[in-house]
Parts: structure tokens; C-alpha cells; sequence
């Protein structure tokens, strides 16, 4: 059996993402989107991601891959709670790699940080959410372990009945 060949990774560095790094991160989303056949579900903006991604309360974080110095890839992701652990967790909202750069372990490698700095602050897991038809992506989890669950399905309301639910009387606050 002939040795694995393992790809050279001495070159990649993975950094946490700033507010200059914005119009970067809304790139790879798009791409991200395009990616899985779902770019016309994208309405988010680049400034968006500066006002809620970065500042005195951010929504997310990032952590960014060069190459080279180059963009390699990112995953953006935030704290989660389980009520049920009584323990943080990280949920990886997007995982994305440029395609030039697919093969280098960046994938894992941004993933096993977000894991190693979850850790650190107290985290016990994992969780993140793949489109259903992404095989490639499904397979590549398992690979790592990331299982999937099957107690549990995603559920949402966005949009126009998102506003009505939570504008609809009865929600608690006085009227």
C-alpha cells in the first residue's frame, strides 16, 4: 500500500476575521450560494455583515485561511447554548473553501479551531446544518465525525412571516 501524499499546509495561516475582511467574507458567501445552487436566497449586504458581524456585540465571527497571503476560505460561526448539557457550544453557520484551494485540509483545519477555540472557552460541541443536497459536504463531515442527527430536524419562519409571527398579538409585551 503506497503512503498517503499529504498536501503541504506550511504555507496556510488561519487568522480571525476583522471588519476589513467584510466585502472578502460577502464574496465567499456568494460563492458559497452559488456553490449549492441557492445564490438568489442571498439578500445580505457587505454592510450587513460590518454592522452585525463586527463591533460591540457581534452576531458572528469568523476565522479567515490564506494561502500565500491569498484568501483561502472561511467559516463563519457563533455561540450556542444546550440547555440540556448546561454547556456552550459553536454552531458553523457557513464553511467555505475556494475551489483552487479544496484538497489542503483547510475545511478541516478551519473546523478544528472553531472546535479548539470553543473548547477553550467551556464549549462541550459542535453543530451546523447541511443543505440536503450537498453530498459532497455530508460525506466530508462524516469523514471527520461530524454525524448527523437524527432526533432533530431544522425548522424556520423568515421573511414576511417571521414579521407577522412576531408582530402578532400575544407575543408578551404590552399592548
Amino acid at each position: 500500500m503506497a503512503d498517503e501524499i499529504q498536501p503541504d499546509t506550511s504555507d496556510t495561516v488561519i487568522r480571525h476575521g476583522t471588519i476589513d475582511d467584510a466585502e472578502t467574507i460577502h464574496a465567499a458567501l456568494l460563492k458559497l450560494g452559488t456553490h449549492i445552487g441557492a445564490h438568489q436566497e442571498i439578500t445580505s449586504t457587505v454592510d450587513d455583515l460590518r454592522s452585525y458581524g463586527f463591533g460591540e456585540k457581534p452576531a458572528f465571527s469568523t476565522l479567515i485561511a490564506e494561502v500565500g497571503g491569498e484568501f483561502a476560505g472561511l467559516c463563519l460561526h457563533f455561540p450556542i447554548f444546550s440547555t440540556w448539557m448546561g454547556r456552550p457550544g459553536v454552531y458553523v453557520q457557513d464553511l467555505y473553501v475556494e475551489d483552487r484551494f479544496r484538497g489542503r485540509k483547510i475545511g478541516e483545519r478551519l473546523l478544528r479551531r472553531v472546535a479548539a477555540e470553543c473548547r477553550r472557552d467551556g464549549g462541550v460541541y459542535l453543530r451546523l446544518s447541511v443543505d440536503t443536497d450537498n453530498e459532497s459536504a455530508k460525506a466530508f463531515y462524516e469523514r471527520l465525525g461530524i454525524a448527523w442527527s437524527n432526533y432533530e430536524q431544522t425548522q424556520k419562519i423568515m421573511g414576511d412571516a417571521f414579521f407577522a409571527f412576531a408582530d402578532a398579538p400575544g407575543n408578551g409585551e404590552q399592548e
